[in-house]
């Protein structure tokens, strides 16, 4: 189950495990950081206690996670929801590791880890922006993603003196060997805008800059991967004096309306297999109800 940020994956989610007997496997690649809680919406202990969840709490802010651990370690979670014989359901919008899931990856080209250890902070520092215009310069197939893989693509380019684009010609991807059945959440932009507004609101108020600036004081720098999400980098500029309070929500609540707009295109256009668009405007128990008798109804994978 995929869709934009907001849209209301987590809520269906534990809707469908309250009627299946099912565990969760999170694809959300922000969620995977430890005491980033508020922040990434992560599932409170109320929906955790309805499904089992795998992906959550793996790495401190600090490290990096690549789509390639991601789909290692997801099958095997997959494989244990298996081997208890229940389903798993794979949730969450980072499009990059859903394909890395079921597509599979190519082989990536080698990387010397003293130099590539050396970069990392120079490419944090950029910023995001800053990132996809390298990215962009250095790889002509860059064709965006995010942070985090405009810093990839600029990592390959210049440790392995070819562009990402390149090497992914050059060794294809490896199947997955898994059948992916997506059901996709959407929503009509004004009314995704109106739950990011109502998101952004609820976050700042359950202690998001309070959250920010205990893991500061934990001594996370400000340049750590997990401080360059949305909502994140915009309380890190608050405390450093650049976002005044009063341009906070509204800042937060636009960076992620810019994201919700570049997972929507990409699950549009890179998506394979089986895809159903379902209405999120429904309530959480319909729409597990839905997605439950549709994957039921459809063709065996």
């Amino acid at each position: 189950m995929t869709g934009a940020t907001g849209v209301g994956k987590t809520q269906v989610a534990t809707a469908l495990a309250r009627v299946a007997v099912v565990e969760i496997v999170s694809a959300d690649s922000r969620q995977l950081y430890r005491g980033l809680d508020v922040g990434t919406a992560k599932p409170t202990a109320a929906e955790r206690a309805a499904a089992a969840y795998h992906g959550l709490d793996l790495i401190p802010p600090t490290e990096r996670y690549s789509a390639g651990r991601f789909a290692a370690e997801a099958r095997g979670w997959i494989a244990g929801i298996a081997a208890r014989g229940r389903e798993a359901v794979v949730v969450g919008g980072t499009g990059f590791y859903l394909k890395a899931l079921f597509e599979g990856l190519f082989t990536e080209p080698p990387l010397d880890a003293g130099r590539r250890r050396r970069l990392g902070p120079v490419l944090r520092r950029l910023g995001p922006a800053a990132l996809e215009r390298w990215a962009a310069r250095l790889d002509p197939g860059f064709r965006g993603g995010g942070a985090q893989r405009a810093a990839r693509a600029v990592e390959v380019a210049l440790l392995a003196g070819r562009p990402l684009s390149e090497w992914q010609r050059a060794a294809p991807a490896r199947p997955s060997g898994l059948a992916p059945w997506y059901a996709v959440l959407t929503l009509r932009r004004p009314a995704l805008a109106a739950r990011i507004a109502e998101r952004t609101r609820a976050m700042l108020e359950a202690g998001l800059v309070a959250e920010v600036r205990a893991l500061l004081a934990a001594g996370v720098p400000r340049d750590a991967p997990g401080l360059s999400g949305v909502g994140y980098r915009e309380v890190v500029a608050h405390l450093d004096g650049a976002l005044a309070a009063e341009r906070l929500a509204p800042a937060i609540a636009a960076a992620t309306r810019r994201y919700a707009k570049r997972q929507e295109t990409w699950l549009r256009h890179q998506l394979h297999g089986s895809v159903v668009w379902l209405d999120a405007a429904a309530a959480p128990d319909a729409l597990a109800r839905d997605v439950l008798a549709r994957y039921r109804a459809a063709p065996a994978l």
